[in-house]
């Protein structure tokens, strides 16, 4: 299970962050200065670092100074209320491996982090960069979903995500619920019909067939 550290020192934002990502399975620690982040960074305990710029006693700006020059190549990405040109520069050049503004999705930060973990494990041999499920075959990087009969389509990062799920508990039963904390990670009302929504946009993109209604329960994807 990845770990990440997430440096953001508004409570509110970093509850939030914290909440989706342990809902989508990965492990946390809040960090809300930079002080703190820098020392907890440099420990080599992360796989992955979330970074506010404006933090207290060290912004982020030095905080990624510090970890490049003490040789940490731990992915980081910058989210920020800051989303000048400059800025973006800057923090690009100064190491960081993705960038992202406030206000923000948390669907988007969900595929960065994805994406961000994945390029790590993949350069050193880790994860494939492929999801399979009989004849069905998600792409990890571009998003894309083809079978052996001819089928391709490109996903929403929603859907991508829903279906990511879905191939990593091929012919599990999830409910909605559990689909709700995996691809929206927040809480939703059990009632809402968001989920059934993009089931339906999803099976006219893979066939309506591959995913079953299991009555009462939820749903399945069908290897």
């Amino acid at each position: 299970m990845s770990t990440i550290l997430i440096a953001e020192d508004e409570a509110r934002i970093a509850s939030f962050i914290e909440k989706g990502l342990r809902a989508a399975g990965y492990q946390t620690t809040i960090a809300d200065d930079g002080h703190t982040a820098l020392l907890l960074a440099q420990t080599d305990a992360f796989d992955l670092v979330i970074l506010d710029l404006g933090l207290p006693h060290r912004d982020g700006f030095e905080v990624l100074e510090r970890l490049r020059a003490h040789g940490s190549t731990v992915p980081v990405i910058i989210l920020t209320a800051r989303g000048g040109t400059d800025d973006t520069v800057h923090g690009l050049e100064g190491g960081a491996n993705d960038y992202m503004t406030k206000p923000f999705q948390f669907a988007e930060l969900l595929a960065r982090v994805r994406l961000r973990l994945r390029d790590g494990a993949t350069a050193e041999g880790g994860d494939p960069v492929t999801l399979r499920a009989g004849d069905l075959v998600l792409d990890l990087r571009s998003r894309r979903v083809t079978d052996g009969d001819g089928l391709e389509a490109d996903l929403t990062a929603r859907e991508f995500s829903l279906l990511e799920t879905f191939m990593q508990h091929t012919d599990q039963v999830l409910s909605r619920e559990q689909l709700l904390g995996h691809v929206w990670g927040m809480d939703f009302d059990p009632t809402s019909n968001v989920v059934d929504v993009f089931i339906r946009t999803l099976r006219r993109k893979i066939g309506a067939e591959r995913i079953e209604t299991v009555r009462g329960m939820g749903y399945r994807l069908r290897a």
